[in-house]
């Protein structure tokens, strides 16, 4: 496993797509975390509450997700389009380690990576806004919650990549659940809609990251298991289709 772990690791860090995608990712959560903090900034003479700011310093999320996401993609569809995978399959008969390497490289690279870029932007935000009071502990649990949020998402990436296995097909995949369909399903009316809704892939992963969202049903921790199952009902089904098809 040790040589399947630094296999894919050598894989995934000199694969020019990697960096500038993972350059997007933390970019994205800096470079909007900062325009939409320097913007209620100068909308408002008043102090901006600590809460506050750290829901507008992590506003990035939603198109970092994507991001990373995409990412999570490429890991194992690349693949298939340069048809490296036959060469990867002869080097590691067993698929389910092949899969596990890659989601154990993939998981560690994302999680610093988008970890490193939440406190960044909270820290730009907070110096920029400069709240009368912040509350430590729920900044560093919406820094890691971000970076879990994030990690996930790409989880979810390379979920629908093993699954589809086709580089646009699977990006749109991931676009439609974790962006489209969340938010269309937020809007059905009825208290059963509702349920749905809260507990609909990002819906209730988004908990654990930005702290002001909030619904009845799931509290930060308990939306963020729901994602996960979710993502793990996903690559479940991917790793079975992985074992039966043809390379």
């Amino acid at each position: 496993m040790i040589d399947i772990l630094r296999s894919e690791w050598t894989k995934i860090r000199s694969v020019r797509s990697t960096m500038w995608t993972l350059a997007v990712t933390a970019g994205l959560m800096l470079g909007i975390g900062t325009l939409i903090a320097s913007a209620a900034r100068g909308s408002t003479e008043d102090a901006i509450p600590g809460a506050q700011t750290v829901m507008l310093s992590l506003t990035g999320i939603m198109f970092a997700s994507l991001s990373i996401a995409t990412l999570g993609v490429l890991v194992i569809s690349s693949e298939y389009r340069t048809g490296g995978i036959r060469t990867s399959l002869m080097a590691v008969p067993r698929r389910m380690s092949l899969l596990t390497g890659k989601i154990v490289v993939f998981t560690v690279t994302s999680l610093v990576v988008c970890t490193l870029a939440s406190a960044a932007s909270l820290a730009v935000g907070v110096a920029i806004t400069q709240p009368p009071s912040l509350d430590m502990a729920e900044a560093v649990r919406a820094v890691v919650g971000c970076g879990l949020y994030l990690t996930a998402c790409g989880l979810f990436g390379l979920a629908l990549g093993t699954l589809v296995r086709h580089t646009p097909g699977a990006i749109v995949s991931a676009i439609a659940l974790m962006l489209v369909l969340p938010q269309i399903a937020g809007m059905l009316p009825g208290e059963v809609s509702r349920t749905v809704a809260d507990h609909f892939t990002t819906n209730a992963g988004m908990q654990v990251a930005v702290s002001l969202v909030r619904n009845a049903s799931l509290g930060p921790w308990s939306g963020f298991g729901v994602y996960l199952a979710w993502i793990a009902v996903t690559m479940i089904v991917g790793a079975v289709l992985l074992r039966r098809r043809d390379a």
